[in-house]
This record gives C-alpha cells, sequence and structure tokens, in this order.
C-alpha cells in the first residue's frame, strides 16, 4: 500500500505545472517516478510469489528447513509435546469418566 501511494504521489508531481516549466524539476520528478515504479513492481512481485507449494498447507516453507534447522527442531518437539499432551489429556478425562474409587484417583492425581 505504502509504494501504490508513492506511485501516485509521483503521478502526481509529473502532472504539476512546475514540471512545465523547470526541465531540472521535472527530471527530478521523473527520476522519482521510476524509482517508485520499479519499488512498486518488485513489491508486486514478492507479495504475488506463492510461498506455499500447491496441495498442501506448507509444502513450500520446507525449503526454509535448511536454513532455519533450530527452528525446524522446535515446530517438531512442539508437536511432539502437543501430541503428548492430547494423549494424557484423554487419559485423564477417561479416568475422570470412570468411577471414583482408590485406584483410579491414585492414577488420576499422579
Amino acid at each position: 500500500a505504502m509504494s501504490k501511494s508513492a506511485v501516485k504521489i509521483s503521478s502526481d508531481l509529473l502532472a504539476n505545472p512546475l514540471c512545465e516549466q523547470e526541465p531540472a524539476f521535472l527530471q527530478m520528478v521523473t527520476a522519482f517516478d521510476t524509482a517508485m515504479r520499479r519499488m512498486d513492481s518488485f513489491n508486486q512481485e514478492k507479495v504475488d510469489r506463492p510461498w506455499l507449494g500447491s496441495g498442501s498447507a506448507g509444502g513450500g516453507l520446507g525449503s526454509f528447513s535448511s536454513v532455519f534447522p533450530s527452528l525446524n527442531v522446535a515446530v517438531k518437539r512442539r508437536e511432539q509435546t502437543l501430541q503428548d499432551y492430547k494423549r494424557l489429556q484423554s487419559k485423564v478425562e477417561k479416568y475422570e469418566e470412570k468411577e471414583r474409587t482408590g485406584p483410579v484417583l491414585a492414577k488420576l492425581h499422579q
């Protein structure tokens, strides 16, 4: 959005009557306009680039695992911890549903 605004400003400056009167100002504004349009096209190219691979939610992000190995390890550790949590949570729910006897209470409060 910022580069779109800069392109609009540079276009408005080019339409300014002062550009017709001052060739140096026209040259400067033309250079500014060219730079803003190039920046806008560069930004648009980056926005339009497909980061995710086709068919999967994180397909294109796998290429970053070699760049950030510690991040990849942390993500795997988080997934493992989340699986452990869900497994233990289901155990707790199972024991809470059972009759409250001595062995069940002991397992519930481990």
